[in-house]
């Protein structure tokens, strides 16, 4: 019912942000009613605990910004398995933002990429702590132990002599 719902309402344009958003929301709702044990205003013997309201929060992804309602429980907790914790875009848009970076692409730049994705944007700060990732890990090649036989070491120079 809540797909139908989502069909109609969903004119403006933006058909598949909307239907994701729906899709997810159905997922979450299925999932906590299986975790409680009742279904929402369910009488059952069986409940562990309540519902407690929702929370609210924003998912960046290639289809634009998804406004999720993460249901909260009274008793324990309940986070999507869909999600990363304390991480609000979508892994393919993480790996654009440092492809872009790692291309030499400004982080001004990268703002105006992550807009024409049709996202509300990013600063300075996100995209270097997106792409601290990366320099751990040149770090860690760089600083690997070779170890073993190498009878070859091949080694390439340009001399230029300069006045």
């Amino acid at each position: 019912m809540a797909l139908m719902e989502a069909l109609q309402k969903a004119d403006d344009g933006n058909f598949l942000r909307s239907l994701a958003e729906t899709v997810l929301q159905i997922l979450m709702e299925a999932d906590v009613e299986g975790m409680i044990g009742a279904g929402r205003y369910e009488r059952s013997g069986e409940r562990s605990t309540w519902r407690n309201g929702y929370r609210d929060r924003t998912l960046d992804t290639r289809l634009g910004q998804l406004n999720l309602r993460i249901p909260k429980l009274r008793t324990g907790s309940y986070f999507p398995p869909f999600l990363d914790a304390r991480k609000t875009t979508e892994k393919a848009l993480v790996s654009v933002i440092q492809e872009a970076w790692i291309a030499g692409v400004s982080t001004r730049k990268v703002d105006d990429l992550v807009q024409a994705m049709g996202l509300s944007g990013i600063s300075k700060s996100q995209v270097s702590k997106l792409c601290k990732e990366i320099d751990e890990r040149v770090g860690a090649f760089l600083n690997r132990p070779l170890e073993g036989d190498w009878p070859y070491l091949w080694l390439d120079a340009t001399y230029l002599k300069v006045r």
